[in-house]
């Protein structure tokens, strides 16, 4: 990519970043409601300082300490825990920041000066914006929908709707396959080197889980039933009460769910939209309750790699929730990240990046599982069937969703 098309594409992942907020009162992106979640004006600054850090390597001792998020060679960083208690800088601060750090790029490509390794930065850096444009409709969720008014984001935002698609199943022969990212192109660390697995024959659900069969597993008992549940699962289930997905309402009896959260407010569930919000351990134990379990990551990729990874219910579509779950194997890209069974680990032949970005995914390998095929909060363009996701086991603030497999 030229610096032209490297400068508009840069200007266009940032102006992206900024649209988001345009909904938003300056105390709601000020707020941070849980430690995993930080503030929207955080998620502006961090960004901003990982091209004027990581790229320029132009490092301001004052923003450095407020916006490094967990870079221990870039020195030391406010708790994450804590990024919500800083006042300053204002959000217009952080505006004019962004819009500093901007000037630097422009002036840098106009140039031409940025080196090889400064280009490969760069192209990181916009990656990096992406995923936290993400963050940013994830962690506003639920600091809007943890709310006692549980505010809508945006007003006009407009659900699907539609018939439920009977379940069904797609067979596949496995054997020795490759996944993985290929040498060229852009891709995470975590996704090299490509590699060979041997896989078994399985058979893939063509949808994911729909509410459906969640509203099901709530009224037959499931989330009072140890029966379904990995024991971790059992336990964070008893200590914190679930009794449905994340920002469903459940009755007294707790067998009945009707309304939900989203970012268009308080709405029906529709039985046939893709389920979202569900912890790996919610996924799991559905999928036992069905007889079936969780894909591997392999089998998850072996299916995608013949799919267009933008051709799905992204961000760009402007609906921000998931869409009707429908039959083909059509929805493993967009609306809901879907889990697998495999923890996330290192490839075999896995190398980090050389300095800081060395802490960019490979020291997070553990205790964590893999999600693949990226949701209604990803931008369009960002996802790939090699793109590897994770988040711990009991998370569920993000657009996370399942999809049924079974042994053949």
């Amino acid at each position: 990519m030229d610096t032209v098309q490297l400068s508009r594409r840069y200007r266009s992942v940032r102006d992206r970043s900024v649209s988001l907020t345009r909904s938003l009162t300056v105390e709601d992106m000020a707020v941070q409601p849980m430690p995993d979640a930080s503030p929207t004006k955080w998620h502006l600054a961090h960004t901003s300082w990982f091209f004027e850090t990581v790229v320029l390597e132009d490092v301001d001792p004052t923003f450095n300490f407020l916006f490094n998020s967990y870079y221990e060679a870039l020195g030391p960083r406010v708790e994450r825990a804590r990024r919500g208690l800083s006042t300053r800088p204002s959000f217009d601060d952080v505006m004019a920041y962004r819009a500093s750090v901007d000037r630097k790029i422009a002036k840098a490509l106009a140039e031409s000066s940025l080196t090889a390794d400064q280009l490969a930065k760069l192209e990181l850096g916009l990656h990096h914006e992406q995923q936290h444009q993400e963050l940013i409709l994830t962690d506003l969720k639920y600091a809007l929908g943890t709310q006692p008014l549980r505010p809508a984001y945006r007003s006009d935002l407009r659900l699907a709707s539609g018939p439920l698609a009977q379940p069904a199943w797609r067979e596949f022969a496995g054997g020795t396959v490759e996944i993985g990212a290929p040498t060229d192109g852009f891709a995470f660390d975590n996704e090299r080197p490509r590699h060979a697995e041997l896989v078994a024959p399985f058979a893939l659900a063509t949808r994911p889980l729909a509410n459906a069969e969640v509203l099901e597993f709530i009224a037959a008992g499931g989330y009072r039933d140890a029966t379904w549940w990995l024991s971790d699962g059992w336990h964070v289930v008893q200590t914190e009460g679930w009794r449905a997905p994340l920002y469903w309402d459940v009755d007294a009896t707790g067998l009945v769910a009707t309304t939900h959260y989203t970012l268009a407010g308080v709405v029906p569930i529709e039985p046939a939209q893709t389920a979202c919000h569900l912890s790996y351990y919610e996924a799991d134990a559905i999928a036992r309750w069905r007889g079936a379990r969780l894909p591997t990551e392999a089998e998850w990729e072996i299916a995608a790699a013949v799919l267009d990874p933008d051709d799905g219910n992204y961000a760009d579509d402007d609906r921000l929730h998931p869409g009707i779950a429908i039959p083909g194997l059509g929805q493993m890209f967009g609306d809901v990240w879907e889990w697998t069974c495999s923890a996330y680990t290192a490839y075999r032949g896995f190398r980090p990046l050389p300095g800081a970005l060395a802490e960019y995914n490979g020291k997070f390998m553990s205790g964590q599982h893999v999600l693949r095929g990226g949701s209604c909060f990803s931008p369009r363009g960002h996802v790939r069937a090699s793109y590897r996701n994770f988040f711990p086991p009991g998370a569920r603030w993000q657009m996370s969703g399942a999809r049924l497999a079974m042994d053949r």
